[in-house]
């Protein structure tokens, strides 16, 4: 038995002026918290939007200064590219050179293979069958020091 009485025999409380004033006071205070919680949070995005427009003509120059670099790098990679394939077709005509000598020489030596047999065909002619101790693919004595296709002159 309890000196509270239950909750279905709860008599019903008027309002009176002091609970009016104080759900007025909550509201007040509750409205003033919301308005400064959104002041800080205003607050703060206000300056960074101030900060960003301030920034907005250093931003722009540097975006030009960007694409000025831009291209004039790539005024730069065409000419590397140009420098890049006179290169190339150098090395290529030196391989082309270079072919070509060798082909050259090829055809020297067997120039100078032909001019041998024919010399030596001629001095078999002159002496006759050849000497006893002389071969017939020797070079003249005199001829001894002298090689390659020079050997003949």
């Amino acid at each position: 038995m309890s000196t509270y009485p239950s909750s279905s025999q709860t008599p019903p409380t008027p309002v009176t002026a002091d609970t009016s004033q104080r759900t007025t006071e909550a509201k007040t205070a509750f409205t003033a918290s919301l308005r400064s919680v959104g002041a800080n949070y205003d607050s703060a995005l206000r300056d960074r939007t101030r900060n960003l427009h301030e920034n907005s003509s250093v931003l722009d120059k540097q975006e030009a200064d960007v694409r000025r670099a831009t291209e004039e790098l790539a005024l730069q990679n065409d000419q590397l590219a140009k420098v890049a394939d006179q290169a190339r077709h150098g090395l290529k005509e030196i391989g082309d050179v270079q072919n070509w000598a060798e082909l050259i020489e090829r055809d020297l030596l067997i120039v100078e293979e032909t001019v041998r047999l024919a010399e030596e065909r001629e001095r078999e002619r002159e002496d006759g069958s050849g000497e006893e101790g002389e071969s017939v693919h020797e070079v003249p004595s005199g001829d001894k020091n002298r090689k390659g296709w020079f050997q003949w002159w």
